[in-house]
């Protein structure tokens, strides 16, 4: 029998913490909680997770700080809670690689779908993944998307990290070569919502994307930019 999820709720208000567990731990999973950077460290050295719920305003340091120093050694999924009116830090989270935000106050029915949402995307068995996509390599422009271990290689067969939002926005655009993509199309297929009208989830991750894929991010050949329509993968891609 499989373990059941672990999560880790990084919040300094006891408050939310205990209502996120008592809601989160009859729908199947387990919960630890950390109220700042040092006690989420220290929760990560001695157990395995499966996704962080991370508050951006922490004492001492921000979350904003611990989302990118954990980016720096691993893929865990991470959704962080912001300031309901903070746009800035929403985009600076998604930079920073998390996988999703929520805005505080949020209902905990948003939350549990949030979380399903992430990891359905982030687990190498996705539930929603095509049968004909899954184990496939996907070549392009001398890139190779390893479908089945979630794997980006360049052209010089260097493994590229990517965060779950990533993968799952460059499989999007690799499934429709040649074809425009509105940001709501792109944020349903990847977050499984609707963009509203201040969304940049989708242009903060295609902006990662290019810094790691481009040769020049400011003048992409690969993911262009369509004036008032989206984007296009403009690359030929090949499956096998």
């Amino acid at each position: 029998m499989n373990a059941l999820p672990h999560l880790l709720i990084v919040d300094d208000d006891p408050e939310i913490c205990t209502l996120v567990s008592q809601f989160l731990e009859p729908h199947g999973f387990r919960l630890t909680t950390a109220a700042d950077g040092k006690a989420m460290r220290e929760a990560l050295a001695h157990g395995q997770f499966d996704l962080i719920i991370l508050d951006l305003m922490l004492p001492g340091e921000s979350g904003l700080t611990l989302c990118r120093d954990l980016r720096a050694t691993s893929s865990i999924p991470v959704i962080i809670l912001t300031a309901v009116n903070s746009e800035t830090d929403r985009v600076v989270g998604l930079e920073m690689g998390a996988d999703d935000y929520l805005p505080k106050p949020f209902g905990t029915r948003e939350l549990l779908a949030r979380i399903r949402a992430v990891m359905r995307r982030t687990t190498t068995s996705l539930a929603g993944t095509e049968p004909q996509v899954r184990g496939q390599a996907l070549r392009f422009s001398g890139w190779t998307l390893d479908t089945g271990r979630r794997q980006l290689f360049s052209p010089d067969g260097v493994l590229v990290e990517l965060s779950g939002g990533e993968y799952e926005l460059l499989l999007a655009f690799l499934r429709s070569p040649q074809i425009v993509l509105n940001r709501d199309q792109l944020l349903d297929v990847t977050r499984g919502r609707i963009a509203g009208p201040f969304d940049r989830a989708i242009d903060v991750q295609v902006g990662r994307l290019r810094r790691k894929m481009e040769v020049d991010p400011k003048n992409p050949e690969m993911i262009k930019t369509v004036r008032g329509g989206g984007y296009v993968f403009a690359a030929n891609v090949e499956a096998g």
